[in-house]
């Protein structure tokens, strides 16, 4: 039965991003975010098949799976999807884009539209373990996705704020870097607390980020 995996897929979503959607101070339409958060779904699809071109060519080239470069591009191509799910959408309506915080929120909720499909997926595959599969995915890759999209929409904020271009590839680049090494963590230590330690680490600065743009009332 699909529905169960289902609803129990889209748990994790929903959950953070109510959480996320509390802290925001001035909330941005419902239809926008709606808009936004179905965009970061979508964007998986994309992500999934540019993810196989890379797999085949580095099977072919004789890149080792778990390798260093394959952490990265696979994290890096997932990071440049969300942000160009958020970007896509955002740049129709930019009027609702007048706070530093709001490249946050727009940026955690694509990610959280990705993870849901993500988690779907999962929670299907595993069918009787879907419960296990969501709370594992509801610490761990939801919130990865939450977090690492979070830094990247707090760079994006300040590059906006400063003018500064170059201050969105660096943060698509630590976005990235954060992504690849959980990844590899999760390979290498499952099932352990050190993948949850560094989220949680990590969780502590990207909510300092988000309260300091809270601070601030204008991007210009």
């Amino acid at each position: 039965m699909v529905t169960l995996p289902l609803i129990l897929g889209l748990l994790p979503s929903f959950a953070w991003l109510i959480f996320y959607l509390e802290e925001d101070p001035h909330p941005e339409p419902k239809k926008l975010l709606f808009e936004v958060f179905l965009a970061g779904a979508l964007s998986t699809f994309i992500v999934l098949q540019v993810q196989i071109l890379f797999n085949d060519w580095a099977n072919f080239n004789g890149i080792i799976k778990y390798s260093f470069i394959s952490f990265i591009v696979l994290a890096g191509i997932e990071e440049f999807f969300k942000f160009g799910a958020a970007r896509l959408v955002i740049g129709k309506h930019p009027k609702d884009f007048d706070e530093p915080v709001d490249a946050m929120i727009y940026m955690i909720v694509a990610a959280l539209g990705f993870a849901a499909v993500e988690n779907v997926a999962a929670a299907v595959k595993t069918g009787s373990l879907a419960f296990e599969t969501t709370t594992l995915r509801f610490i761990g890759a939801t919130l990865l996705h939450t977090l690492s999209s979070g830094l990247l929409g707090y760079y994006w904020a300040k590059a906006m704020s400063l003018n500064k271009k170059w201050l969105l590839l660096t943060g698509f680049a630590l976005a990235t870097a954060l992504h690849a090494f959980f990844n590899s963590l999760i390979i290498r230590y499952e099932p352990s607390v050190i993948p949850t330690i560094f989220l949680t680490i990590l969780a502590i600065f990207i909510l300092y980020d988000f309260e300091k743009l809270k601070k601030r009332t204008s991007l210009e």
